[in-house]
């Protein structure tokens, strides 16, 4: 089966009723261009770089978090109880990104954050779509993670620590708000064992596809208040040993 071919000013640029392959490689081509970024992700498609051709990806089984679900260790309960770091929305979004970016992954050789992504999700970001959560240690940016909201779904792209822990306590100090503001869930993309670890559930392709055309027809739920700091909802709890 081929991809279908993204045509550039071409709308719906993705037609209702594309199916993946197995690797999830939904469509090919394009630009990064905000509207075509903001129809493909309430079609549950993403972008995996900004490479040309531009490969977009609708993987199936989706990994999905609950905010109310998310499943926070013992050692990492201490570590926010200690309140080591400090937690920043929407200050410095691109820095985070260009963090993502440099930092090296296991496993893994070079970025699929082109310069191209900082560009279109920085101008995303603009235009109220796009945010990141920052981490902080002693003013310096040590984690964070960025993605975008839609209605009450959460799309997260990436993230990323140089401080242990500190991507996490960004996970979790997001679902805290995501659960106060009534978000459906935030879409994880791919399955690994460090979001299964903290409880993202994979599900069906078909069920996230139906799930997401009702969360993205809510209001929008961002942007939080202002310095607002809520507490952890009551089942989120350090429940697992470390």
């Amino acid at each position: 089966m081929i991809p279908h071919q993204v045509v550039a000013g071409q709308r719906p640029a993705f037609p209702d009723g594309l199916e993946p392959l197995d690797d999830g490689l939904i469509a090919v081509g394009g630009r990064l261009a905000p509207d075509l970024l903001v129809e493909a992700y309430r079609k549950g498609i993403f972008p995996w770089t900004g490479s040309d051709p531009i490969p977009w990806y609708s993987p199936d089984p989706r990994l999905v978090v609950r905010p109310r679900d998310v499943v926070v260790s013992r050692r990492l309960a201490r570590t926010l109880r200690q309140d080591r770091f400090e937690v920043r929305y929407d200050t410095c979004f691109e820095d985070v990104m260009r963090l993502c970016r440099r930092t090296p992954r296991w496993g893994r050789h070079g970025s699929w954050i082109t310069p191209n992504m900082i560009r279109a999700y920085g101008e995303l970001h603009r235009q109220g779509v796009a945010h990141s959560v920052e981490v902080f240690l002693r003013e310096r940016l040590v984690g964070g993670l960025y993605g975008l909201a839609l209605g009450a779904a959460f799309f997260g792209e990436s993230m990323v620590y140089v401080e242990r822990d500190a991507s996490k306590v960004a996970l979790v100090h997001l679902c805290r708000r995501l659960a106060r503001s009534g978000f459906a869930f935030l879409d994880a993309q791919q399955v690994t064992a460090h979001l299964l670890g903290m409880g993202g559930t994979p599900i069906p392709r078909d069920r996230f596809l139906e799930e997401l055309r009702e969360a993205v027809s809510k209001p929008d739920r961002w942007p939080f208040p202002e310095g607002e700091r809520p507490p952890l909802p009551r089942d989120v709890r350090g429940s697992q040993a470390d």
